[in-house]
């Protein structure tokens, strides 16, 4: 059996304006939109993408049960970015000791901000 990896599929109750969060701060391409849903790839014909599809429930206060992680060159600068651009930060518990930073984007969700890798 083959599996491709389409999309993760991420509830929002403003789908375009988080959608267009997203792809400012990834610098991702819009490939769909409409009332309800909202689409971003790498680039047009890449997965995978980011769908953000239009929910009535605002995100609980619960630590989200999947999140994104991203591993960028600088993770302090890339931390700084995200924060100006409208992120803020997030206690999951955390100890403070993590090589990672948790984010949350304008609509709650947490996502990570990952040191550089291990040996």
């Amino acid at each position: 059996m083959t599996l491709e990896w389409e999309q993760v599929v991420i509830d929002a109750t403003d789908p375009e304006a988080l959608g267009r969060w997203w792809a400012e701060a990834l610098g991702w391409t819009v490939v769909d939109s409409s009332d309800d849903e909202y689409e971003i790839r790498p680039e047009p014909g890449h997965l995978p993408s980011l769908l953000f599809g239009r929910s009535p429930e605002k995100k609980t206060e619960v630590k989200n049960r999947v999140h994104l992680d991203f591993r960028p060159d600088d993770r302090d600068a890339e931390v700084a970015r995200l924060l100006a651009h409208g992120a803020r930060h997030a206690d999951v518990g955390q100890s403070g000791d993590e090589p990672w930073v948790v984010l949350l984007d304008p609509e709650g969700n947490e996502f990570c901000v990952l040191g550089p890798r291990r040996g």
